[in-house]
């Protein structure tokens, strides 16, 4: 289960990306819950305190992981710090997911709720886009000769590329704020989210090039 960049690193790393693939899991059924709570009527007193413990956990998860990472190079000096550099930004791309999508939570403790609306069928087909998008990652994670690299990307590219044209009608809507601001804050989060998934699998491959940068060169993995 090593990544392509780890080829050459010695042994010690392996469970660093199992678990990372973990926190991926982690962080898809907070997403999950999250999105489900402001499209499809999930209560989100019932689901509040799962994601909450959930992104404590991956939040841990990561800080443990890091610290192992210094201990592993305090050990192996300079041979690995490419591999560790690697896996502390895909670690923090993963988290910063974690966080994004309690962020989703937050918009339903608030009273938002987007089901029922119009465009219900096209929110819900692409929030479980997203959510596939999880599985592949975790897959790209676990098989590094897996080759549908550009196939994910161009595909989380159309969607980040559509929320941002979602986001700018918002913009220019004659609609009440109290019904757009809502939805692009909603879908703000949701472009971040994929631009890290994208970056959780171009870091898992060329870790330094694309340390915390979309395809295009612009940052979007803060909360």
């Amino acid at each position: 289960m090593v990544l392509s960049f780890f080829k050459k690193s010695t042994a010690g790393l392996d469970h660093v990306v199992a678990k990372s693939v973990g926190m991926l899991g982690d962080a898809r059924h907070s997403f999950d819950l999250a999105t489900n709570s402001l499209l499809a009527g999930l209560d989100p007193v019932a689901v509040g305190e799962d994601i909450r413990a959930t992104d404590q956990r991956i939040n841990e998860t990561e800080l443990d992981l890091r610290s192992e990472l210094v201990v592993h190079i305090s050990v192996h000096g300079s041979t690995d710090i490419g591999s560790v550099l690697g896996l502390i930004l895909l670690l923090k791309k993963i988290e910063r997911i974690g966080d994004q999508a309690k962020n989703i939570l937050d918009l339903a403790e608030g009273g938002i709720s987007l089901q029922g609306e119009a465009d219900i069928e096209e929110l819900l087909e692409q929030r479980q886009e997203i959510s596939s998008f999880f599985g592949e990652a975790a897959q790209r994670l676990s098989d590094p000769l897996d080759d549908s690299l550009e196939d994910l990307a161009e595909r989380i590219n159309v969607v980040t590329a559509s929320c941002q044209k979602s986001i700018e009608s918002y913009l220019y809507s004659d609609r009440p704020g109290r019904e757009v601001v809502p939805r692009a804050i909603y879908h703000r989060y949701l472009k971040r989210i994929a631009a890290n998934l994208l970056g959780v699998v171009r870091t898992a491959t060329e870790p330094i090039q694309h340390a915390d940068n979309e395809d295009g060169g612009s940052a979007d993995t803060q909360d």
